[in-house]
């Protein structure tokens, strides 16, 4: 490539690039973690009718207490927020030539492909096997890189933070009410200060009305960030009958 243009572009390019000259693409790490012969029983999938496979580990002795945490709980956190992912998935996965097909339509920018490639649909299936030890050279993830790629994956996959601004916004609306008739009973009863209860009658109410009108607008901010990305509204896995157009029907 012309420049460091990090790694999910460059696994993009690989796999737009490889889609040209093969039926099928396996996209590995170059660690020596992943098993190769998990490539067999790929093929084999994909020759069972499955156009994607996900290399899935089994397990994960060989992390770190740290890591292992850090990784389930992405993943968790992934599909809390209403993200479409594969749990125990990175990038080792087979590909056919179709599935790269509709994988190329999708013009996003903030490439994210663990997540990208279950939306391209078809049918798929697993492949599971053990991560190995690294065979050399040190990980080039380290914890800031990887909160940015979790960050990358949740606000690429979902707008559920957006609709969460919206829902605490509305709560904070309703306490305020129920505060703003308590103070008004206070007063009427005599037991506050001078002032204090139409200063905090307006500090709730302000604070309510400014989370719920954060979240309308971010609720418009989230579906032009949806319309920006320009995937594809839908992907034909295959047709019946002549789709021949009737002007080029003899």
């Amino acid at each position: 490539m012309s420049r460091n243009r990090g790694h999910q572009n460059a696994l993009f390019a690989g796999l737009m690039t490889a889609k040209q000259y093969a039926d099928i693409t396996i996209s590995i790490d170059c660690d020596g973690q992943d098993d190769m012969t998990a490539m067999t029983r790929m093929v084999d999938e994909y020759l069972g009718g499955s156009q994607i496979v996900y290399g899935v580990r089994s397990e994960r002795k060989t992390d770190t207490v740290f890591k292992r945490a850090t990784a389930q709980g992405f993943y968790k956190v992934m599909a809390a927020m209403g993200a479409d992912v594969v749990y125990n998935h990175a990038d080792y996965r087979l590909m056919s030539k179709e599935a790269l097909e509709g994988l190329a339509q999708f013009k996003e920018v903030n490439l994210f492909l663990r997540g990208m490639a279950p939306l391209v649909g078809f049918r798929y299936s697993c492949v599971y096997y053990e991560r190995a030890e690294r065979i050399a050279g040190e990980s080039h993830y380290p914890l800031k890189k990887m909160l940015s790629f979790a960050f990358d994956g949740i606000t690429s996959f979902s707008v559920k933070p957006i609709s969460m601004i919206t829902s605490m916004g509305f709560i904070v609306c309703v306490i305020s009410l129920i505060a703003i008739v308590a103070t008004i009973i206070e007063k009427i009863c005599g037991m506050t200060v001078g002032g204090w209860s139409s200063l905090l009658c307006c500090i709730l109410f302000l604070g309510g009305v400014q989370l719920l009108s954060l979240g309308v607008i971010g609720e418009y901010i989230g579906k032009i960030y949806m319309e920006t990305k320009e995937r594809p509204r839908f992907i034909i896995s295959e047709s019946t009958g002549d789709i021949t157009p009737a002007k080029d029907r003899r």
